[in-house]
């Protein structure tokens, strides 16, 4: 027997686990005191424990931990209601593709089935929202679940694992030796793989000899760390480039060939409103890790007809799910390289000829957009103008800075009038599933995972309801954020559609007064609110030298919505 196997003898399940962890680069858990036995365990580990208030909000953390850190987030529950509450979080990363590890305590064994305290199927629980979910029975097992757990998360298509521990087995001491396990499993993407080489080539084919070629970069780019890959693509291939709003931040968005995010967002004063000929009219399309979803082609309304797609998707189910493609299986990052040298085989003057007309033209729109934007509003009015706030924000965000955006309107808000100024920015904005109350635990996760960065998030009132008590998991954990809340006493994307749609509205979508800068300082961060616009830049500008969080309360104009093309031209509106 080797030492290393005979280390394995006598250990807790509980240190089982965590030296497992620590083997795979684990270095934070996001989770709140259960299970008790794994969290005495794992400082002796150098696992750092995020004390979340909600599970909710920490497997957001845990998600959005992962989308930085290229490291698999890993969130803990207590079976149960607790276990319920990481449905939500799982279901955003399973459908967003990002890797999270759940690890879920569950009932002593021997009370199985016998309506133990809480005792629920977790298997059942979540079958929908997982890629995996098993339940480890036996102490020798452990090693084996939680490396299985890591290879389904980080692998393939990446997303949720679920490992179910009953709690007796985190006390239970091993008494055989496991086999030695030494593969470290917490990065992503665990392995990497390029398309077909004559896919590729035929790809390269139609790029070069497009009468308009346009790529569509989604959020498949950022999984896959392919950022620069694709900015090298759009360099030597002289091709426009275009992302989702989960894309937004693959390339450098002041780069004369970068369109802007395109969607269901390029209605009146919209960044790519006067630029959507260049994907109506495009004759090849490349995408890359884009789902082809609802919001991301305007309801299937925006992509053409008669296009050639090619489809670049690690997942096979993708590729052409909507649009007959050209298929290109496989990881982003290496293909888009095979790509870009395949490129350089083929006579490329046509692309080269294009470039400066297809620059100009791409500089006009966004020249319009401006001006749209200026001469339409007033921006200096109150209640305020959420673009005026982001025309502040913008000019003080640099590359290093981490953006992140609750769902519904604050994701359109930052995809429209934020700038991208480097290949690889991040804006991280949950669109899996749109659920609100994501953005401020994302900005915690954010910051876990990038100390150095400034992190910024912008909520509207509705979403940040979700997750005020986790002001307190900021002020006590040490984790400082800025935070900007839209306040305009309205669940702003209900009311407006219900407006648009129907001529009225449902009571529902009207709040009271909340003044969230007092909230922030009852739970000992800084709190500020802000009626006026001309106070918001240098509120703005202390937040980010604060050491502390710091919630920014803006009252914001009820009207306001940002540039969706459902609600152009609706009476409805104009209230």
């Amino acid at each position: 027997m080797s030492a290393e196997q005979s280390k394995q003898q006598g250990k807790s399940g509980a240190h089982i686990v965590a030296a497992a962890l620590k083997r795979h680069g684990v270095e934070v858990i996001f989770g709140q005191s259960i299970p008790a036995a794994l969290f005495l365990a794992t400082p002796q580990y150098g696992i750092r424990q995020i004390g979340y208030r909600a599970e909710n909000a920490g497997s957001y953390m845990a998600d959005a931990y992962a989308r930085l850190s290229h490291k698999p987030g890993v969130v803990t529950a207590q079976n149960g209601p607790a276990a319920t509450l990481l449905v939500a979080g799982l279901a955003e990363s399973f459908k967003a593709s990002v890797p999270v590890v759940a690890i879920v305590q569950d009932v002593h064994r021997q009370m199985v089935d016998k309506n133990a305290f809480q005792e629920l199927d977790h298997l059942e629980l979540f079958k929908g929202v997982a890629k995996w979910t098993k339940r480890v029975s036996e102490i020798d097992r452990l090693e084996d679940y939680v490396d299985m757990a890591f290879t389904a998360a980080t692998s393939g298509r990446a997303g949720p694992a679920v490992l179910i521990i009953p709690i007796d087995l985190f006390n239970e001491q091993a008494t055989g030796a496991s086999g030695k396990r030494t593969a470290s499993l917490g990065h992503f993407p665990l392995d990497r793989s390029v398309a077909a080489p004559d896919a590729v080539n035929e790809a390269a084919k139609l790029l070069a000899t497009a009468r308009a070629p346009l790529v569509i970069a989604g959020g498949g780019v950022h999984l896959s760390d392919a950022s620069a890959a694709l900015a090298d693509l759009q360099e030597r291939g002289s091709l426009a480039v275009a992302t989702t709003a989960m894309g937004k931040g693959s390339v450098d968005e002041t780069h004369p060939l970068s369109v802007g995010v395109v969607g269901y967002f390029m209605g009146e004063r919209g960044r790519t409103r006067y630029l959507r000929e260049l994907v109506t009219e495009a004759d090849v399309i490349l995408m890359i890790g884009n789902r082809t979803n609802q919001n991301g082609t305007d309801s299937w309304t925006l992509y053409p007809e008669n296009a050639r797609y090619i489809h670049l998707d690690i997942d096979g189910q993708e590729v052409g799910r909507n649009y007959d493609a050209l298929r290109l299986v496989g990881d982003a990052r290496l293909t888009l390289e095979a790509l870009s040298a395949a490129l350089q085989k083929h006579d490329l003057s046509k692309r080269t000829q294009q470039r400066a007309e297809l620059s100009k033209r791409i500089a006009a729109g966004h020249e319009r957009w401006q001006a749209e934007v200026s001469n339409t509003l007033n921006l200096d009015a109150s209640p305020l103008r959420p673009e005026r706030l982001m025309r502040d924000l913008d000019s003080v965000l640099t590359s290093e800075t981490v953006v992140v955006a609750d769902a519904s309107y604050s994701s359109v808000w930052v995809a429209n009038f934020l700038t991208s100024r480097a290949v690889g920015s991040r804006f991280v904005t949950p669109r899996g599933l749109a659920g609100l109350g994501w953005g401020f635990p994302y900005a915690l996760g954010a910051k876990v995972a990038c100390p150095e960065a400034p992190v910024f998030a912008l909520v509207g009132d509705g979403g940040f309801a979700h997750v005020w008590s986790e002001l307190e998991t900021a002020r006590r954990m040490g984790i400082n954020v800025v935070l900007v809340v839209l306040n305009n006493q309205i669940l702003g994307y209900e009311k407006h559609a219900e407006k648009a749609l129907f001529g009225g509205y449902t009571d529902a979508c009207d709040f009271a007064a909340v003044d969230h800068a007092a909230v922030a300082r009852a739970c000992g961060c800084e709190g500020v609110r802000i009626d006026k616009a001309a106070d918001f830049l240098p509120a703005l500008k202390a937040a980010f030298a604060a050491s502390t969080t710091t919630v920014i309360d803006v009252v914001t104009d009820e009207r306001a919505y940002p540039p969706i093309t459902l609600f152009e031209n609706k009476d409805g509106l104009n209230y």
